[in-house]
């Protein structure tokens, strides 16, 4: 399911058809409901959720022979009334979103809230944003609904492809660099593999930070919240167009959000034909027909050197004034 949604290129509208007369179907457009509206309502259902349910926390803090280190959701009701809820447990990160990055126009940015709760934090290294991951997960409505998920056998997700405008898992990237990698993976005679310590948790966003009105399946409402049960088992370091720069150092505003650093846009939004391309996804960045590549200097060890030729404060890869013509 997350994976086909990387390939939707468009925001969905939803379009009733009725009967009409003679000229043919009749077809009127739903527009989309405002973003902080639904953020406003995605908040309240999420908190009344993490409210009224728990997770078998003191199976991880007191592990019994043979757990799998799975999260158990259950409601706090009857003999499970005096559990601690998740709304106790979780913890939160503000992220503001933008009407464009959901094919929204003339609607303000809106900040949402992401939960994210740590059952097992992992013994490695944590990921960034800009980072592909070896995982495992399950997608879960507020309903308890499962509607996606590879539960036994990781899978490989690139956090930055995912987290880019459109794709339906902003709050899934950025909830991941929460966890920690495994210190060692276990091949098991059947063909799977288990984690020994890798990060275990939940992910819990509104749609603003999911598929807001274009889910991508009908298991999935428009404007529905979202839980993500994960487990981390590794991941690796990218760099997306090869340019030599791993491609979390080209967030270069350092805001955790990869598609809004553009050195050279007002360039590309010029040039007739002209495509725009964040500098992640940007051999050339400042656009001056010189690779980037070839204006860093990388060192034996790997560290980076960005020499300033002409002295003006910056670098060359990001200054399309050198050379001078």
């Amino acid at each position: 399911m997350m994976w086909k949604r990387l390939c939707v290129l468009f925001i969905g509208t939803g379009l009733l058809v009725g009967c009409g007369n003679d000229d043919g179907i009749d077809v009127e457009v739903v527009p989309p409901r405002d973003l902080d509206e639904v953020a406003i309502e995605n908040d309240a259902e999420i908190r009344e959720y993490l409210q009224t349910h728990f997770y078998n926390y003191e199976e991880f803090e007191n592990p019994p022979a043979g757990f799998n280190f799975k999260m158990f959701i259950d409601t706090l009701a009857g003999e499970n009334a005096g559990k601690i809820p998740l709304i106790d447990q979780v913890e939160t990160v503000q992220i503001n979103v933008t009407s464009g990055e959901l094919g929204l126009t003339d609607q303000p940015d809106v900040v949402h809230t992401l939960y994210y709760l740590i059952a097992r934090e992992g013994m490695d290294s944590s990921p960034t944003v800009a980072d592909s991951t070896f995982l495992t997960y399950r997608g879960r409505l507020l309903d308890n609904r499962d509607f996606d998920g590879s539960f036994e056998q990781p899978i490989w997700f690139d956090l930055a492809r995912i987290q880019g405008p459109l794709q339906g898992a902003r709050g899934f990237a950025e909830g991941m660099p929460f966890f920690k990698a495994s210190s060692g993976i276990t091949s098991n005679p059947d063909g799977t593999v288990t984690s020994i310590d890798g990060g275990v948790g939940m992910i819990v966003m509104p749609s603003g930070l999911g598929y807001f009105n274009a889910a991508p399946t009908n298991a999935i409402p428009n404007y529905s919240s979202l839980i993500f049960f994960v487990e981390l088992f590794s991941l690796e370091e990218t760099d997306h167009d090869g340019d030599g720069i791993p491609s979390i150092q080209e967030d270069l505003n350092g805001d955790g959000y990869l598609y809004n650093d553009n050195t050279n846009e007002q360039q590309e939004r010029e040039t007739i034909g002209g495509v725009l391309r964040v500098n992640f996804l940007d051999p050339d960045d400042d656009g001056d027909e010189v690779p980037t590549r070839d204006e860093i200097i990388i060192l034996p060890d790997g560290t980076l050197e960005f020499p300033d030729s002409n002295g003006n404060g910056t670098p060359d890869y990001l200054d399309n004034t050198y050379p001078e013509s």
